[in-house]
C-alpha cells in the first residue's frame, strides 16, 4: 500500500463493478481518485465509501462519448486536486450499459456506433483530454481497460469485440506518440469478470462455463484485476509503455 500517495487518478466508470473496484483499490494505496461516471448516484456513493474509508475521492457525472463533458470532468479534476498523474479507461458498454448478443444481421447500425462512441470514442476523448496536463508535468500513466476477448474473439458480440481490439491498436500507437514526454500508455485486458453485486442465474452460470478454459479453474473477481492497474499506475511500471497484459486466470496465453 502506499504505491500512489500524492498522485491524483481518473477512473471512467467507476461507480460500478470492477471500475469501482479499481477506485476503491487505488484510493486504499493514496490516491486521490476522480469517479467519471455516468451514473451520477453511483459516482457520489462510491465518493462517499471512499472518504469513510480515509481516503480521497472526487465524483464527477460524465459521458465518456461527450468531447465537452469529458473536457469539464478533467478541469474539476485540476480544479480540485492540482495534478492528473492517472487515468484508467474503464468505461464501456457491456454490463452496467446493457448490450444486445446477436449475430451480425441482427446487429443494428445504431447499436454499432453507440458501442464505438463509449468504448473507442471514449478512450480517445479522455486521453486527449488529460493529456496537456501530463506534458507539462513531464510524467503521467494512462492504462486502457480492454478486454481478453480481443484476442480470442467471441461470437454474437461483433461490435464489443471490436471496440476492445481497438483500444489495443490505439494504446501501442499513443505509447509511441506520447513515450518522450514521460508519459506511459498500457492495456489491462480482464477476463470474464463477475462484477455484478447480485448477478441473476444466467450471468452466473455464463461465468461458470469460461472456469474450464482457465489454468486456475475458479471464478474471476473485480479484485484479481486491481493490482495489475496499480502496477501500471505506479513506479513500478515506470519503463513498461505500449503493452497488454492478460488477466484472467490463463484463459488466453500470449
Amino acid at each position: 500500500m502506499g504505491r500512489l500517495t500524492g498522485r491524483c487518478v481518473i477512473v471512467t466508470g467507476g461507480g460500478h463493478g470492477i471500475g469501482r473496484a479499481y477506485c476503491h483499490r487505488l484510493a486504499a494505496e493514496g490516491a486521490a481518485v476522480t469517479i467519471a461516471e455516468l451514473d451520477a448516484a453511483a459516482a457520489e456513493a462510491v465518493c462517499e465509501e471512499i472518504g469513510d474509508a480515509g481516503g480521497t475521492a472526487l465524483a464527477v457525472p460524465t459521458d465518456v462519448a461527450d468531447e465537452d463533458g469529458v473536457g469539464r470532468m478533467v478541469e474539476r479534476s485540476l480544479a480540485e486536486f492540482g495534478r492528473i498523474d492517472g487515468l484508467v479507461n474503464n468505461a464501456a458498454i457491456f454490463a452496467t450499459v446493457p448490450m444486445s448478443r446477436v449475430g451480425i444481421g441482427e446487429l443494428s447500425v445504431e447499436e454499432w456506433d453507440r458501442m464505438m462512441a463509449v468504448n473507442l470514442r471514449g478512450t480517445f476523448l479522455t486521453c486527449r483530454a488529460v493529456l496537456p496536463a501530463m506534458r507539462r508535468q513531464g510524467s503521467g500513466r494512462i492504462v486502457n481497460i480492454s478486454s481478453g476477448t480481443a484476442l480470442s474473439g467471441s461470437p454474437s458480440r461483433l461490435h464489443y469485440v471490436t471496440s476492445k481490439a481497438g483500444v489495443l491498436g490505439f494504446t501501442r500507437s499513443l505509447a509511441r506518440e506520447v513515450g518522450p514526454y514521460g508519459i506511459t500508455v498500457n492495456a489491462v485486458a480482464p477476463g470474464s469478470t463477475l462484477s455484478e453485486k447480485e448477478p441473476d442465474e444466467r450471468v452466473l452460470e455464463l461465468r461458470r462455463r469460461r472456469v474450464g478454459a482457465r489454468a486456475l479453474a475458479r471464478v474471476q473477481m473485480p479484485g484479481d484485476v486491481v493490482g495489475a492497474v496499480v502496477f501500471f499506475l505506479s513506479e513500478d511500471g515506470a519503463f513498461v509503455t505500449g503493452q497488454t497484459l492478460v488477466v484472467d486466470g490463463g484463459a488466453t496465453m500470449h
